[in-house]
């Protein structure tokens, strides 16, 4: 295991790189824009625009590697992105700003593709499962590490900007030397949509719901803490504490929700998720305290949702159609995230900052009912027949490649949403996603 781990070395190095400062640079631009008078919808658009352009970059770049390779195309987009990072201090146009972030998008879902796929022809049968947790820890201690860096410059200078392109640059290098043999060509899943929401309806229905309630923290949840009259150390504060509580929370309930039927679980998170919203919308302007706390909930419940929703999916579709179902549900995790940020500023524009979270509440409320709603119309799926939870980055659809469950194709699959007695269930012969 230490010895693929050396060999991927350069490889995580420059996911950690990459994650780290798309992290600082999504909280970096909404923070930015709010001191330069952008409204609260031109803040939510940056990042449907971002969203927008990784969705499309999840199509383009299988072609562009198909093309041109590995390394080129990773020095190609890196460039690009790097670029684009620089570009936002140059001139400080929302217009301008929303194209930048679109491109931004493209090139990101490219770069994580590329390593992704890569780490995945690395990875071994035996050891995928301990990959997939290792990159899991650089991942999240990369969303750490970024949010964290928005404390080190004032935002409303050049640095903050600079210090995103650098990053980026800098993740070229590892990828440039590398000795590790490139990979295959990656492949583009066709996404069949319908078939996804018959194979599960509340997985569906989730992955989109996080992504318009998430989409619209990740958005404007630091000009939230700013306009409650919170300075830039407590805007880091209050996103890195949501990352940490996230990432906390990833394994605990991944083992609970193993044990008995996962919508059970995820009907609680949800409600619990809906609760931590109320609490930050009722008492995060109230002191520093409150608001970490308030945030720390939010982070707690909300972040574990996705990979809730995707392995109860798992549990419901055939094994060989895991990558595939996957790829559809992050895609629609990035439908959410394109609306999500739209809708909750323009909330907040007629009801205060404390309003995004009362969106937020009320998109998991939504949810909370539609899976008690699901569990009435469907039975659990047997324990033997379910699938582990693993704790799975949103970055590109190549990532769910890396994951061990997808690698058991003649095993047999669990049964659709609605069991045996619903009318929405798949027939074995229905075509992949």
């Amino acid at each position: 295991m230490a010895q693929t781990i050396r060999v991927l070395s350069a490889l995580l190095i420059a996911a950690f790189l990459l994650i780290s400062g798309a992290g600082l640079q999504g909280t970096l631009l909404s923070v930015r824009g709010n001191i330069e008078g952008f409204s609260l919808v031109l803040l939510g658009s940056l990042m449907s625009a971002y969203f927008t352009g990784f969705t499309l970059g999840c199509q383009v770049a299988p072609h562009m590697v198909k093309r041109a390779g590995h390394i080129r195309s990773f020095t190609a987009l890196a460039s690009i992105a790097s670029a684009a990072a620089l570009a936002h201090a140059l001139a400080v146009n929302p217009v301008f700003w929303i194209v930048l972030r679109v491109i931004a998008g493209f090139c990101m879902a490219g770069l994580y593709m590329i390593i992704e796929s890569w780490i995945n022809e690395g990875a071994t049968n035996e050891r995928r499962g301990r990959i997939l947790a290792v990159y899991r820890v650089v991942d999240l201690s990369a969303g750490t590490v970024g949010q964290a860096m928005l404390a080190t410059a004032d935002p409303s200078k050049f640095y903050l900007f600079a210090v995103v392109s650098i990053v980026i640059s800098i993740a070229l290098v590892p990828v440039a030397l590398t000795s590790t043999t490139q990979p295959t060509p990656i492949t583009s899943a066709e996404i069949d949509l319908k078939k996804l929401f018959r194979i599960s309806p509340l997985a569906a229905f989730g992955c989109l719901s996080v992504g318009a309630a998430n989409g619209a923290y990740w958005a404007v949840g630091a000009v939230y803490v700013q306009n409650l009259g919170y300075g830039i150390q407590t805007v880091a504060a209050f996103m890195t504490t949501v990352v940490i509580s996230g990432a906390i929370s990833q394994w605990p309930l991944g083992f609970v929700s193993d044990l008995f039927d996962r919508r059970i679980l995820i009907v609680a998170i949800t409600a619990a998720c809906s609760a931590a919203g109320v609490l930050l919308g009722l008492t995060g302007g109230q002191s520093e305290l409150m608001l970490l706390v308030g945030g720390a909930a939010f982070g707690f419940t909300a972040m574990p949702i996705f990979g809730l929703s995707v392995a109860h999916a798992n549990d419901r579709a055939e094994p060989h159609e895991y990558v595939t179902l996957a790829a559809g549900l992050l895609l629609l995790y990035g439908a959410g995230a394109i609306v999500g940020p739209f809708i909750a500023p323009m909330i907040m524009q007629h009801f205060g900052p404390q309003a995004l979270f009362f969106y937020t509440s009320g998109v998991y409320g939504a949810m909370t009912l539609f899976g008690l709603y699901r569990m009435q119309r469907s039975d659990a799926v047997k324990a033997e027949e379910r699938e582990a939870y693993v704790s799975v980055p949103r970055t590109s659809p190549a990532v769910f490649e890396i994951d061990p469950r997808g690698e058991h194709e003649e095993d047999e699959g669990g049964e659709g949403d609605d069991g045996e007695n619903g009318e929405d269930s798949v027939s074995e012969n229905a075509s992949t996603v």
